[in-house]
């Protein structure tokens, strides 16, 4: 009975929240609860609900036309370095200069060791390295 009824709040916040936040790691984490719940009861739920959270919080790749922009830019003529690795979903160094994508102001470019990285401009977060 305790199963069924955590599963239904867990399917509840799962609907409220794809509904209302639509944000990854919320989602995340209801579905890692849901399934965590039907797998291994109430400690199930929340490991899954942890895991699951986690896994809704990784970065989704940017769309095609941002990716073809970025790789389409000149080569600037000045050379940037950075010592330590270049990691998506990590930021990147705050000296570092970035570029706004003019028709997706949610992204921007730099070239950091001869790699183009696409970056959120307001964190700095490295959201895809293009090889």
């Amino acid at each position: 009975m305790y199963k069924i009824i955590l599963v239904s709040g867990a399917l509840a916040l799962s609907s409220l929240a794809t509904n209302a936040l639509a944000d990854g790691a919320v989602t995340g984490a209801a579905g890692g609860a849901i399934t965590g719940a039907i797998v291994g009861g109430p400690v199930g739920a929340a490991v899954g609900g942890i895991a699951g959270g986690v896994a809704g919080a990784a970065i989704d790749p940017p769309p095609r036309e941002v990716v073809t922009y970025v790789e389409q830019q000149p080569t600037p003529t000045s050379r940037v370095v950075v010592e330590q690795p270049i990691v998506v979903g990590k930021p990147l160094p705050a000296d570092v200069v970035v570029t706004p994508v003019p028709d997706n102001p949610k992204y921007a470019y730099t070239v950091i060791n001869d790699r183009r990285v696409i970056v959120e401009p307001r964190t700095h977060r490295v959201v895809q390295v293009i090889e």
